[in-house]
């Protein structure tokens, strides 16, 4: 992924609602069914690590990026946002 490409998906993130939450589990198998079918559904979402949780935002965005093959795009705080291209649902155009 290019520096501008990411920086168009920065942007398309910035009006996103969180939608996914990682809690003092972790990424657990049920976290990452829901960040795979979000992904296919929407290509780009953002998700948030709670307090309680063990990991980092940084540690998390990893984590389901590796498992769902997807690109991490932004991670600020407790926040990150991460993209996969849907296989069904083509959405946004890099």
């Amino acid at each position: 992924m290019t520096g501008k490409q990411r920086a168009m998906l920065r942007a398309m993130a910035n009006g996103l609602d969180t939608i996914l939450f990682i809690g003092k589990d972790g990424v657990t198998d049920a976290t990452l069914k829901e960040a795979y079918d979000a992904l296919e559904a929407r290509e780009l979402i953002k998700c948030a690590v709670q307090q309680n949780s063990g990991l980092s935002a940084k540690e998390a965005c990893a984590q389901l990026c590796k498992k769902t093959g997807a690109e991490p795009v932004l991670v600020i705080g407790r926040r990150f946002v991460i993209y996969r291209e849907s296989n069904t649902h083509k959405q946004i155009i890099l």
